[in-house]
This record gives C-alpha cells, sequence and structure tokens, in this order.
C-alpha cells in the first residue's frame, strides 16, 4: 500500500470512530441536565436515576472522545507534516482555543460528578450545563479549522509562501458558520435519535418501562427538532459550495455538463467512464434553485475542470444522497413524533411506535458519517482547496501502513470497550426498581 493509500485510510478510519464519540460527548450532556433539572423541580427518583446514568454515559464518551481526539492530532503532524509547516500557524488559534474549552469542560465534569450533595444544586446543574457548552464550543472551533481547509483565508499565499497570516480572519473563515451549524445540528439529531431509538428498544422488551419513556422523550425532543431544522443549514450550506466549491457541487450531483436550469437528480447509478446516470429521478430546475435561487440558474459542471481537480464522483454523490435521505427520513420521523405528543398519545402503547424508533436509532450516524464523506472526499484532491494538494504533502517516511493497522486496533478495542460498557449501564438500569411519583 502506498503512503498516501495508507495514510488517507487511516485518518478516514480514525475520523468515522471520533466523530461518533465526540458527537455523542457533545450532546449527551444537554439530556443529562434535562433530565436533573426535571428531578429538581419534581423531586421524581425515576429522574434522579436517569440523571445519574447518563452521567456516567457522559464521563464514558468524554474519556474515550478525549483519547481518540488525541490520536487525531498526533496524526496531523504524523502523516500531513508539510501541511501542519504552513498551516499550523494559521489554524493554530481554533486548535488552542479548543483545547480551553476542553479544560473547561474537563472542570466543570469534575465538579458535576463529584459534586453531589456537596455543593449547591443549582451551582451543581450549572457545571452540567457549562459542560454541555463547552463540549459544542470545542466541536465549533474543530468544524471551524476544517472550513478553513474548504475556504482557506486568513493569509496571502505568493509565491508558494504563507505570508501576512491573520488568525482571525482565518478563524472566521466563510465556510465556518454553515459548516459548524451544520455539524452541530447533525450531531443532535445523530444523537438524539440514537439515545431515543436504545431506550426505545428497552420499552419493547418492557424493561423498566417509566424510566425509558421518560428517556426516550428527553432525546428525541433533542433530536426531532435538530431533525426538523437540519434542511434550512443544509440549504445555507448548499448555496455555500455552489458559490466556493463548484467543483463539490457537482459531484455531489455527479453533474458533469454545464447547464443552466440544470436538474436535481433523487438516487442515481453513477458511470464515470461514460458520464452518465442511470437509473435516477429528475426534478427540472432544482438544482438551479436550490444552489442559486434561480430557476433558470447556471450550474457548472464537472467538465469543466481539469481532470485531475475531480473527486471519486460516485463515492460523493452515493454519500450525499444517503445523508440527504436518511436527514428527509428522520426529519419525517420527528413531525410524528411530534404529532403524536401533541394529539395522538394513544399511539404511545403502540407497540409498533417504539419499533420504529428503535429501527431510526442508527440512521442519524449513518447520515453523519456520509456527510462528513461528502466534506472531506468532495474537498480532494485538495488538502488546502485550490493551494494545496494532499498528495504534496503526505509524510515521507515509509512503514505508515503499520501505524494504519495500530490505529485500526487502537480504535477497535475504544469502541468494543465503550459497547460493553454502555451495555453494562443499560442492564444495570434495568435492574433498578423504581416507583413513579
Amino acid at each position: 500500500m502506498e503512503n498516501l493509500d495508507a495514510a488517507r485510510l487511516q485518518m478516514a478510519f480514525t475520523l468515522i470512530f471520533h466523530i461518533v464519540f465526540a458527537c455523542v460527548g457533545m450532546v449527551m450532556p444537554f439530556f443529562m441536565v434535562v433530565a436533573h433539572k426535571k428531578w429538581l423541580n419534581t423531586r421524581n427518583d425515576i429522574y434522579l436515576t436517569l440523571t445519574k446514568s447518563w452521567q456516567k454515559g457522559v464521563a464514558i464518551f468524554f474519556v474515550t472522545g478525549a483519547v481518540s481526539g488525541t490520536a487525531l492530532s498526533f496524526e496531523l503532524g504524523l502523516l500531513w507534516p508539510e501541511f501542519m509547516k504552513h498551516a499550523g500557524p494559521i489554524i493554530g488559534m481554533p486548535f488552542s482555543l479548543e483545547g480551553a474549552a476542553f479544560f473547561v469542560e474537563a472542570i466543570a465534569l469534575g465538579f458535576y460528578l463529584y459534586g453531589w450533595n456537596k455543593i449547591p444544586e443549582k451551582f451543581h446543574w450549572w457545571t452540567g450545563v457549562i459542560v454541555g457548552i463547552s463540549g459544542v464550543a470545542s466541536g465549533i472551533l474543530v468544524v471551524s479549522a476544517n472550513g478553513w481547509m474548504n475556504a482557506p483565508s486568513g493569509f496571502d499565499y505568493i509565491n508558494g509562501e504563507f505570508l501576512n497570516i491573520d488568525p482571525i480572519k482565518a478563524l472566521f473563515n466563510p465556510a465556518w458558520f454553515t459548516q459548524a451549524l451544520h455539524m452541530t445540528l447533525a450531531a443532535f439529531t445523530a444523537t438524539g435519535f440514537a439515545v431515543a431509538g436504545i431506550h426505545a428498544y428497552q420499552i419493547v422488551k418492557k424493561r423498566n418501562v417509566a424510566l425509558h419513556k421518560k428517556a426516550f422523550k428527553i432525546a428525541i425532543t433533542f433530536g426531532a427538532i435538530a431533525a426538523i431544522l437540519q434542511p434550512i443549514s443544509g440549504d445555507l450550506s448548499a448555496k455555500d459550495i455552489a458559490e466556493r466549491q463548484p467543483v463539490k457541487l457537482a459531484a455531489m450531483e455527479a453533474h458533469f455538463e454545464t447547464s443552466k436550469g440544470a436538474p436535481l437528480y433523487i438516487g442515481g447509478i453513477v458511470n464515470q467512464e461514460t458520464q452518465e446516470v442511470t437509473h435516477k429521478i429528475a426534478i427540472p430546475k432544482a438544482l438551479s434553485f436550490l444552489a442559486f435561487g434561480n430557476l433558470d440558474a447556471e450550474v457548472k459542471g464537472l467538465n469543466d475542470f481539469p481532470k485531475d481537480e475531480h473527486p471519486n464522483v460516485a463515492i460523493v454523490h452515493y454519500a450525499f444522497q444517503v445523508m440527504v435521505g436518511l436527514g428527509t427520513l428522520l426529519l419525517f420521523a420527528g413531525v410524528f413524533f411530534f404529532i403524536t405528543l401533541s394529539r395522538k398519545r394513544t399511539w404511545f402503547h403502540s407497540k409498533k411506535f417504539w419499533l420504529l424508533f428503535t429501527v431510526l436509532a442508527p440512521m442519524g450516524f449513518i447520515a453523519l458519517e456520509a456527510g462528513w464523506i461528502v466534506t472531506e472526499v468532495g474537498r480532494q484532491p485538495w488538502i488546502i482547496h485550490n493551494i494545496m494538494k494532499t498528495k504534496d504533502v503526505v509524510t515521507p517516511v515509509p512503514g505508515i501502513v503499520y501505524s494504519f493497522y495500530m490505529y485500526v486496533i487502537l480504535y477497535s478495542i475504544l469502541t468494543i470497550a465503550v459497547t460493553w460498557l454502555m451495555s453494562r449501564q443499560i442492564k444495570s438500569l434495568n435492574n433498578k426498581t423504581l416507583v413513579e411519583t
């Protein structure tokens, strides 16, 4: 395996795992503090038990997120030394601020975990809120650095040199807001539906139903709201990509020829050699409208750009279809939940209702992973868009394939450990005898 392939596989593999740990670590503290607040208001022991159970989950994902994230930071220097040499001084600020947010989160989590019956109740609750806010801040700062790779700014690139560096401008690059908004909503959607699905499964199995119903409602409320808002951020992201990264947009839609009033493809099988998309549903002029707000706007095709600047069209197109398809499914599921909550409460007694949300549990994370594939593969061959190509900055040191194997083992062990710990938590929760008050 060539160094470039091994390096890209290692980054892809570790990001696929880390993004799950990071998103759960960002979002679960909010479930925890809502349950805690409900306990403070009602003194219902079910909410107290749920809070203490979720705080253990928060602690588990905080640790695994820290381990996997630290490994990723080493990877950047190990695999892409030339990139870090030039990019480090420019995007060092979001990474250093992310480190500060991480330390605030760690301190607040320490107060929260060990503050029961030791510090005032309101202050104790607020430390949990700080855990959630600092976790989201960490995620936004990391996404800002990734946004810079898609929309480089804060420097002048002259004769291969990065000059006149402005780290503030780099931090608030043109892509940071749309990417951070889309990613944050995706994290809440994925985690909300995943946690809700786990509790729905316990309800199907008739295990501690009263507790799991309360847990389900808290988690799915966050997930449903985020899923309903996600198309707004998706539209902002699409318009931003159309303006800054037309090649990525063309790959997302497998759009080869420049045209006005371009159709939007739903589904489809891509043949890159013949430049055809078969078995698709084409919505006339929809792509032009979604990208530019004009039914007759011109959308550039891939053939307007050099072939060596094309990403893998099939991978980007299929990932985009998966992301949009599952996102739409979760949006309808969110609307369905709110209809049930407001008008059809009898559906909460139906086994089919709980089975539906059990099946939906992994869909948010599948959509989230597909979205990251669109973002990262769609930018290729550039590591810094239109500035620096990925192949030009990979480490020349041989044997990276062994590093890849080591990271596969490390992240597999982390995943097995987290799965075992969370299964143990759920079993412990189901063994508790609780009376609703």
